[in-house]
C-alpha cells in the first residue's frame, strides 16, 4: 500500500452537460495523475450505463437522482461507476458511459493523490485493462 498527500477539488456541473465528458475534461485540464471521486450528488435527465458482465448498455430518458459516483480518473482515462434512483426510488447502477446528461446539477468533490500515478494495463489474469498504481517520480 502506498501513502501520499492529497489535493481536494470541488466542481459543480450544470444542466445539459455530459457527466463523463466533463469529468474527463477536468482531469485533462488539471493534469490529474491519480484522482478519485470523493462525493457526487445531483440529477440526470438521461443516463447511459454498461451493466455488470454485459457488452450492451442500458439507456434511460427520465429524471433520475445521482445517489453515488465512485471511481478513478487521470489525464489518460477513467473508470467510474454510477448509482441512480428513479422517481419511485428504484435503483440501478453500472459503468458510467457518455450520454449521462445533467438535469439540474452535479456537485462533485474530487481528490488527487499527489504522490501517485494511475495507469491502466492489461492484467493477464483477467484480460482487461486494470488499474496500475505507481509512485510518482517528479
Amino acid at each position: 500500500m502506498l501513502s501520499t498527500m492529497q489535493q481536494i477539488y470541488a466542481v459543480r456541473l450544470t444542466q445539459g452537460m455530459d457527466l463523463k465528458k466533463e469529468l474527463q475534461s477536468i482531469a485533462q485540464v488539471n493534469n490529474f495523475r491519480a484522482a478519485y471521486i470523493l462525493s457526487c450528488v445531483g440529477s440526470l435527465q438521461a443516463a447511459n450505463l454498461r451493466m455488470a458482465g454485459a457488452d450492451k448498455t442500458r439507456q434511460w430518458q427520465e429524471k433520475m437522482e445521482i445517489l453515488a459516483l465512485v471511481g478513478t480518473l487521470y489525464n489518460g482515462g477513467c473508470h467510474l461507476h454510477l448509482c441512480l434512483s428513479d422517481g419511485w426510488g428504484n435503483c440501478v447502477g453500472g459503468h458510467l458511459l457518455d450520454g449521462c446528461t445533467i438535469y439540474t446539477t452535479a456537485e462533485i468533490i474530487i481528490g488527487e493523490a499527489l504522490g501517485l500515478e494511475f495507469q491502466r494495463q492489461v492484467d493477464p489474469a483477467t484480460g482487461f485493462l486494470e488499474l496500475s498504481i505507481q509512485k510518482r517520480e517528479d
